[in-house]
């Protein structure tokens, strides 16, 4: 087996001491241009791969920041396993952390003194926290310093922190004025719950879109399916099937794409008997049969944002706190269709 190659060799191979090489690893500025080139050539051409454990000790710095995503049943098997859209949201933050130097770890936002331990322990620079920011997470951290970016949160408390949100109320306004607009006026809402703060500014646009359309919401067409997964979806299709329903908003594709499956399942077709749009515009949706008309919310985009603003406030490049609303439209595909 090859020796490890250590700071001494590179050291001895550059002609230079120790200490000196430790500075140049560490972005110390007590060497000449000249030798830091030598050290930076010794540790080329030995492959020295310095001990980053180390040099966070020595810079304070780890280069490393945590996702924080809210548990399902104590665990985060079911956000990846039935939602693709974390996948894409954490491709966007893998993407710019990569190209900005930086590594990330992924964990479950569960008790605030573990949270607050597994932060301390590993010495993360930042936090990006996906979804809902509760109060006693929010109150654990604050006594850490460390520097948070929050993704789709909306606690009172959460304007003290950079926030990327997109504009959820526009993003059920079109859903429901595209089906009202095709000649719907038996439309469905349907979401994990209501009272979720997301959800509920979708179903505020949903409501508003369908007022202008003389168009009342029906109690009875609201559809709660307790989570996002495919199967709460295709549970859900089974009950607007038995509703008088033609047209349906989901806010999810995952949960539009579940409702699909169970219409087609009982001999039902999309869009001929039931129009449906979602909310997201994951990859899978323009590649569904049929293909998902959808709100379209860049989710890939969404992340790198998310992870560009962490990495710029822990480099002090953005000290003022702000809320950035991106952008919606609609993606018109072939799940909905004219009366």
């Amino acid at each position: 087996m090859t020796q490890k190659t250590t700071i001494r060799d590179v050291a001895k191979y550059a002609g230079v001491s120790v200490a000196t090489v430790s500075y140049v690893i560490n972005g110390v500025n007590k060497v000449s241009d000249e030798t830091k080139q030598r050290v930076l050539q010794a540790i080329q051409d030995l492959q020295y791969q310095p001990n980053f454990t180390a040099v966070s000790l020595s810079t304070k710095k780890s280069n490393m920041f945590g996702i924080l995503i809210p548990l399902v049943e104590d665990t985060l098997a079911p956000v990846f396993a039935g939602n693709q859209y974390y996948s894409e949201l954490i491709s966007g933050i893998e993407y710019v952390s990569r190209k900005s130097g930086y590594d990330f770890l992924i964990s479950g936002a569960s008790n605030p003194n573990e949270c607050r331990n597994w932060v301390t322990k590993r010495n993360l620079d930042g936090l990006l926290f996906l979804g809902s920011f509760p109060e006693k997470l929010y109150e654990e951290m604050k006594t850490l310093h460390t520097k948070i970016v929050l993704v789709d949160a909306y606690e009172e408390y959460s304007r003290l922190y950079h926030n990327i949100r997109m504009d959820d109320e526009l993003g059920g306004y079109l859903a429901a004025r595209h089906l009202a607009e095709r000649g719907h006026s038996r439309i469905a809402f349907v979401a994990p719950g209501i009272n979720n703060p997301i959800d509920r500014r979708r179903f505020l646009g949903f409501e508003n879109a369908l007022k202008e359309h003389h168009i009342s919401v029906n109690p009875e067409w609201i559809f709660l399916s307790g989570d996002g997964a495919f199967q709460s979806g295709y549970n859900v299709g089974m009950r607007l099937m038995q509703s008088e329903a033609t047209a349906a908003f989901a806010t999810s594709d995952i949960l539009a794409l579940g409702m699909i499956k169970a219409i087609h399942e009982h001999n039902k077709e999309v869009p001929h008997d039931y129009s449906i749009v979602g909310f997201d515009d994951l990859i899978i949706s323009q590649y569904s049969s049929p293909s998902l008309t959808t709100v379209r919310q860049d989710v890939f985009n969404k992340g790198a944002i998310a992870a560009q603003t962490l990495i710029d406030t822990v480099e002090s490049k953005q000290p003022q706190a702000q809320t950035v609303t991106l952008p919606v439209e609609l993606a018109v595909r072939d799940s909905t269709r004219f009366l």
